[in-house]
């Protein structure tokens, strides 16, 4: 009788567990990180940052995962960025300066947010390749303090 409620709450344990890892990463809107005009597919995947990167066929993970080993800093920015666009990755800081966040910025979907209104603004700021490295390359990832809390939890 005492090992009934420890199997219950292993039980309401393991379930829960299950149910989180079965949450199922919403695409809408998401494109394909080699191919813009592509919508990113769930069956269309490789593991990136303890997270997965999402394509539109079965050539473009090969090409991702070429451009990632050659350290193709774009493709990189492009990666994290849609880690935060599906919202695997969890900003905890500001990209320029380390400090709290305050304001926020949307870029295509990924929200990315920054201490004050001057941070904000250099964001804004931005255009193109530049916005992208500056934002979600390698460098202001880390800055950022992003996490991908499911590589977290896998540790």
């Amino acid at each position: 009788m005492k090992r009934l409620p420890l199997l219950a709450t292993a039980f309401v344990a393991v379930v829960g567990v299950t149910v989180f890892a079965a949450e199922e990463i919403k695409l809408e809107g998401i494109k394909c990180v080699m191919n813009p005009k592509g919508p990113a597919m769930l069956e269309k995947s490789v593991d990136f940052k303890g997270g997965k990167v999402f394509f539109c066929c079965d050539n473009c993970p090969k090409g991702f995962t070429a451009k990632v080993e050659a350290e193709d800093a774009i493709v990189i920015a492009k990666g994290n960025k849609q880690l935060v666009q599906t919202k695997q990755a969890v900003q905890e800081k500001c990209p320029f300066t380390g400090g709290p966040l305050k304001t926020e910025l949307d870029v295509d979907g990924a929200v990315v947010q920054s201490c004050c209104d001057k941070c904000l603004g250099k964001a804004k700021k931005l255009k193109g390749d530049e916005q992208l490295t500056q934002l979600f390359g390698d460098e202001a990832f880390t800055a950022a303090g992003f996490k991908v809390p499911a590589a977290e939890a896998a540790e």
